[in-house]
């Protein structure tokens, strides 16, 4: 699985809290800052539809899913899902 978090550096309680929530499971992942570059913010904004921070995109086994704000839900559901995988291939 990789795992990409399009994020604002300061200000951004949703980024802060998402990205920690990752890291508390051990999930590794790419941050990329929209402040500071263009083509990561026209990706969000113009080929995923979203207008805020975060936005996280995961892809698994060739399938992309993706959601934008602080989503505990599915924050969740992502750390789940990688967990699972990571037990059935011990």
């Amino acid at each position: 699985m990789t795992l990409t978090i399009y994020t604002k550096p300061s200000g951004c309680f949703g980024c802060t809290k998402t990205k920690q929530k990752f890291v508390e499971a051990g999930l590794a992942f790419r941050e990329v800052d929209v402040t500071t570059n263009q083509a990561a913010f026209g990706y969000i904004t113009e080929e995923l539809g979203y207008s805020q921070v975060p936005v996280v995109v995961y892809d698994r086994d060739g399938t992309e899913n993706h959601w934008s704000g602080l989503n505990p839900g599915k924050i969740q559901h992502t750390i789940d899902i990688q967990t699972r995988q990571e037990g059935a291939a011990s």
